[in-house]
């Protein structure tokens, strides 16, 4: 594609059961100055298409002028699992396991490998949005190899209030491009099957503060009041069956040994309270009331050393902006209760 252009694209990625060529639409805008190469991805996982919907409204906006570079933008990369409404590929196989993958292997390793050639290759970043796994959602978070800089930069940029340090599973799209040489991270957010107004809100945004670091678009940054860096979380899970209170919403900042949510039998009978281990933020939380023991009920994300959780309270109620209503927008799939009210 030639400067100052911009257009459609298709890269042949398969086939499908009745010999129909497989391929995904991309939407490429390239600046009349050289820069970098940024692609945005999404519905690697076929049924997470909150990212499909940002990336929609990147398309779309008219506004979106590039001063440099060129943005790639792929609405859907699993289309295979996306027509089926699935997280996984007809193998049976999980795509976001299987990079750098293979001319000769599976279908997934195949497709693996053509995506890494293809899009990997020639991207300088990569933002690749998800959301959480089926009967779950996720506050908005940054997941980065933050030990990488060029990944740490993009990673504080993209301007969540939360994120969360590590490489990766193995085989993972973001995990084998940092690997690769191309800095990647992934932005989580929402539930499936769904495209949520403030979670597009919020990938948009971060989409365009990284453009900014990177010089490729004008404007000011647009992030939270704090951000979080967190090392370690842990799923909370239930120890016994039963049918589940909640008393927080996904960002909540929780203090040690405080309420969770209480499960209760079906006659509403109270089994036991399930508390926080350490200060946290909530990260993600289950949607789904009717619980199993060892089922995970809630992530939370430990907070720094020397963190105080109620002066993050405080930042929240006073900046009242968008991760605000990010919380309480997720919190309207389930019922949350005061512990007082439910025990």
């Amino acid at each position: 594609m030639e400067p100052g252009q911009s257009g459609d694209v298709n890269l042949f990625i398969s086939e499908s059961f009745s010999s129909a060529t497989v391929q995904i639409p991309i939407h490429v805008r390239r600046a009349l100055e050289d820069g970098p190469v940024v692609t945005v991805t999404a519905a690697l996982h076929g049924d997470e298409i909150n990212g499909t919907g940002a990336i929609r409204r990147l398309i779309s906006d008219k506004g979106l002028n590039l001063l440099r570079g060129t943005l790639v933008l792929i609405p859907v990369l699993n289309l295979l699992a996306f027509e089926r409404h699935s997280r996984y590929l007809p193998d049976r196989r999980d795509l976001n396991r299987s990079f750098p993958g293979s001319p000769n292997g599976s279908l997934a390793s195949r497709m693996a490998r053509t995506i890494f050639d293809e899009i990997i290759s020639r991207s300088d970043f990569i933002i690749d949005l998800h959301t959480a796994a089926v009967r779950r959602t996720n506050y908005p978070n940054v997941r980065a190899d933050m030990s990488k800089p060029k990944v740490r930069r993009i990673a504080e940029a993209f301007g969540c209030e939360v994120v969360i340090h590590g490489e990766g599973p193995k085989g993972a799209f973001r995990r084998e491009a940092c690997l690769a040489g191309c800095p990647s991270i992934v932005m989580e957010g929402g539930e499936v099957w769904k495209v949520e107004p403030s979670i597009v809100e919020s990938a948009t945004r971060g989409v365009k503060n990284v453009l900014r670091e990177l010089q490729m678009c004008d404007g000011p940054p647009n992030r939270p009041d704090y951000q979080l860096l967190i090392e370690k979380s842990k799923w909370v899970r239930a120890d016994l069956g039963g049918f589940l209170r909640f008393h927080i919403q996904p960002g909540d900042i929780v203090e040690k040994d405080q309420p969770l949510a209480t499960n209760t039998t079906l006659l509403g009978r109270e089994r036991n309270l399930l508390v926080a281990p350490f200060d946290a933020v909530v990260i993600g939380m289950a949607t789904l009331p009717s619980i199993t023991p060892g089922e995970p009920v809630c992530q939370l994300g430990k907070l720094p050393e020397g963190t105080i959780p109620a002066e993050l309270r405080r930042k929240r109620l006073k900046e009242d902006g968008l991760e605000t209503q990010l919380s309480e927008d997720l919190a309207s799939n389930f019922l949350v209760v005061a512990p007082s009210v439910a025990r």
